[in-house]
């Protein structure tokens, strides 16, 4: 059975806990008057082109840790934890894909009491020189706070995943569908680079910017996010490879709940000096609750 992970203590080199609050710079999109695109790294085999403009404005991010067993993924859209893989070496593809793979979706179908869970999706990321090797290329840390899935992306993204006649089959039966992100450090703890979370019910709805994600093949749409005084922002400090955090991209149902989560990396102010590169793995999957 999954257990919620506890506060665990830790040392940095700076004068506070490494479990404090902190304020610290994330990355927001400043709103402009066309609809936001970025053409993406498959596009352009290197880094992201941008046609947008972003601001670092810094923020207070709050200790997820000691609210951890009151976190829901249906009201702030994260929750934190633990969960052991049996998988050594998460930089073994097949390894990924034929033994994480079950072992994410057996969590989310135990978490969501789901039907059953597709997983469609791995990427690693490491904040290291080179990035985190992936079978389309190198990844770094995603800075800028953004939203995987829109209200127009999320239903799209089920019909490619689960085919159109499933997906219409799913509908008129009135099931419900949630694009969830796993997402666990390869190793740990982390003390660079970590995740940053917002409280999805301080998100409004005016924030979510749509924007146009450029592949070679297709255009997706995501979330960037605009910065407003009023959102809460969390982390999790000192985060290990055996703990997973759960972040909500897009919910079929509109009743109130979280639907979307922003989220993005953001440079840890009391990072020790010899600390590792951010090492992590993230799997997207589709949860289907009938």
């Amino acid at each position: 059975m999954t257990q919620v992970a506890q506060s665990s203590s830790a040392t940095t080199s700076g004068p506070a806990p490494a479990g404090a609050d902190v304020v610290a710079p994330l990355t927001f999109i400043v709103p402009q008057e066309t609809k936001p695109a970025f053409h993406s790294t498959a596009l352009t085999g290197g880094t992201q082109k941008l046609f947008f403009e972003t601001e670092s404005i810094a923020v207070p991010i709050a200790d997820m840790r000691p609210l951890t067993d009151d976190l829901s993924i249906d009201r702030e859209g994260f929750e934190l934890l633990r969960h052991r893989t049996a998988v050594a070496d998460l930089y073994d593809d097949d390894a990924i894909e034929n033994r994480y793979f079950p072992e994410i979706e057996a969590l989310l179908n135990a978490r969501f009491d789901a039907a059953r869970t597709a997983v469609f999706d791995a990427t690693r990321r490491s904040d290291g020189e080179d990035g985190a090797p992936n079978p389309d290329g190198l990844r770094g840390p995603a800075v800028r706070v953004h939203v995987d899935y829109t209200v127009k992306s999320g239903p799209q993204r089920v019909a490619d995943i689960l085919g159109e006649d499933e997906a219409k089959r799913l509908a008129e039966n009135g099931a419900r569908i949630v694009q969830v992100n796993v997402w666990r450090p390869i190793s740990g703890p982390v003390r660079r680079s970590p995740l940053a979370l917002a409280d999805a019910s301080s998100i409004g709805a005016g924030e979510l910017v749509a924007t146009d994600q450029v592949f070679p093949d297709r255009i997706g749409e995501i979330y960037q996010v605009a910065h407003a005084p009023t959102q809460r922002w969390y982390y999790a400090p000192e985060i290990d490879s055996d703990e997973v955090l759960l972040i909500k991209g897009w919910d079929s149902v509109d009743d109130g709940r979280a639907r979307f989560t922003p989220h993005g990396a953001f440079s840890f102010p009391r990072t020790p000096a010899d600390a590792p590169p951010r090492e992590s793995i993230e799997v997207r999957a589709l949860v289907v609750i009938e």
